[in-house]
């Protein structure tokens, strides 16, 4: 069903194409080119709706397949993309074609207000995904945070989703992560992370997951040692009951449209590795995480999403700073 959910602006824009092309016929050709367009150098086009230049890449949302992708700034043919623009722009769109327009810009801000608004100008990118909420230099970004894989005493192997904590009985362990710091640094003292990720069906659920969405992501603390970050310890016991040792963060947990859900910390976080993992119950904690840290002095994160501001002489093309 998350499936057919997460494509339906797609089958609607299928249906929508279906259903005006007998009354289109002729003027179909001409509305193609009332799309835009990002040349490349080997002849070839993306059909974007906006795009923008991030440095030595071009970000832009694909009128196709409805998502963000990225290419190297290398590869666009500018004046051809440029001269595309101008005739897209003198030429005079047919009224069919028009009429398209609309109906395709009315359905991306249909699905666009499905996503939770975070800052003024800047709303979630994708429909599912974990997205941090930064400062830096006073403005507000967003930063996608990639799952990361834990590991107990480096043995412990798992699935792409989940993998089980099962350490010897009577054997104390850590869990680590490799690498002394996140490819991800937030500059905030207290950044938010936005949450709505897709969970393996085969794997157990708790059965109060849906009430209480708090006690199911928790964000922890991680201690440096050497090029490892160890998120806690865990040790069975001889009976089997296994016991675990973390610095848990206190946190709020708010549940936004869309299945979204916001972790807050409730105080500053002091600079260092953190990390949100997602507690199974008597299982434990999920051995695959999203690791983040917390320095305000760190370099610009790689390709953050801003606020977007639409200027008058380039027209759904975001601005950079």
């Amino acid at each position: 069903m998350r499936d057919i959910a997460k494509n339906m602006p797609r089958l609607r824009h299928l249906l929508l194409c279906t259903l005006l092309l007998f009354a289109l016929l002729g003027s179909a050709a001409r509305a193609q080119e009332g799309a835009r367009r990002l040349i490349l150098k080997d002849g070839s086009y993306q059909s974007v709706t906006k795009y923008e230049v991030k440095g030595a890449r071009v970000r832009y949302y694909s009128s196709e397949r409805e998502e963000w992708e990225e290419i190297p700034n290398s590869l666009v043919d500018w004046p051809a993309t440029d001269k595309y623009e101008k005739d897209r722009a003198a030429s005079a769109a047919a009224p069919e074609a028009v009429q398209l327009d609309k109906e395709l810009e009315h359905e991306n801000e249909l699905a666009e207000a499905q996503l939770p608004q975070v800052a003024a100008g800047l709303r979630i990118p994708m429909r599912d995904g974990v997205f941090l909420l930064d400062t830096f230099q006073g403005e507000p970004q967003l930063v996608e945070v990639q799952q990361n894989v834990s590991d107990v005493n480096r043995d412990t192997k798992g699935n792409i989703l989940r993998g089980a904590i099962n350490p010897v009985a009577g054997v104390k362990a850590s869990i680590e992560l490799d690498d002394a710091h996140a490819k991800i640094q937030s500059h905030a003292a207290i950044p938010s992370l936005y949450m709505n990720v897709e969970t393996d069906p085969a794997a157990p659920q708790q059965p109060d997951q849906a009430q209480q969405p708090s006690d199911r992501f928790r964000i922890l603390r991680a201690q440096v040692k050497g090029n490892k970050r160890v998120l806690g310890d865990v040790k069975r016991q001889l009976t089997g009951k296994v016991s675990q040792e973390q610095h848990l963060v206190k946190t709020t947990t708010t549940r936004l449209q869309g299945g979204w859900l916001k972790i807050t910390p409730t105080e500053p976080l002091a600079p260092g590795e953190y990390a949100v993992v997602e507690m199974m119950g008597k299982e434990g904690m999920n051995l695959y995480v999203w690791d983040f840290g917390v320095n305000p002095k760190a370099p610009a994160n790689v390709n953050p999403w801003k606020p977007e501001i639409k200027t008058a002489t380039e027209p759904g093309k975001a601005k950079t700073q």
